[in-house]
């Protein structure tokens, strides 16, 4: 449950700092997206999941922008939800976790050893150290606790 809220504040951070595009005309590449965004700050990475139904080339219409900074990420939602590129309006907002996965899976969610374990209920060696560390810190609480109530 610990590493649920551990990955919880970082995909809440990440989905701070990564937006959504749509509205992508068919030409835009990753380089032409990242031209429209870099005046706002530093880009973390960009992804334009491909469209497998069509040719190699095309892609779905939408992407994902990470930024840097999610102070960042706010500047380019207020200046370019509504822009335009390529002749097509952007849908600029902030990306939703399900959203950003579907973008950046590249490989079935099956094919990582982790999915495995945690669908067997396996414990790899970092969640047994972050179980351990977070145990520690409770230990610890509840021994102040204690300490102030007596």
């Amino acid at each position: 449950e610990n590493d649920k809220e551990h990955l919880s504040m970082t995909s809440l951070l990440q989905s701070r700092r990564t937006l959504y595009v749509g509205g992508l005309a068919p030409e835009v590449r990753d380089s032409t997206l990242r031209a429209a965004m870099i005046p706002f700050g530093p880009i973390k990475s960009i992804d334009i999941p491909p469209d497998y139904t069509k040719n190699k080339s095309s892609h779905k219409g939408f992407g994902f922008v990470e930024f840097e900074d999610a102070d960042d990420a706010a500047e380019a939602i207020f200046n370019m939800d509504g822009a335009e590129l390529m002749g097509k309006v952007l849908n600029v907002t902030l990306a939703k976790p399900n959203q950003m996965d579907y973008g950046n899976r590249n490989k079935a969610v099956w094919s990582t050893d982790e999915w495995f374990q945690k669908q067997a209920g396996i414990e790899t060696d970092g969640t047994r150290k972050l179980k351990a560390l977070e145990q520690q810190e409770i230990n610890q609480l509840k021994e102040q606790i204690v300490a102030s109530t007596s």
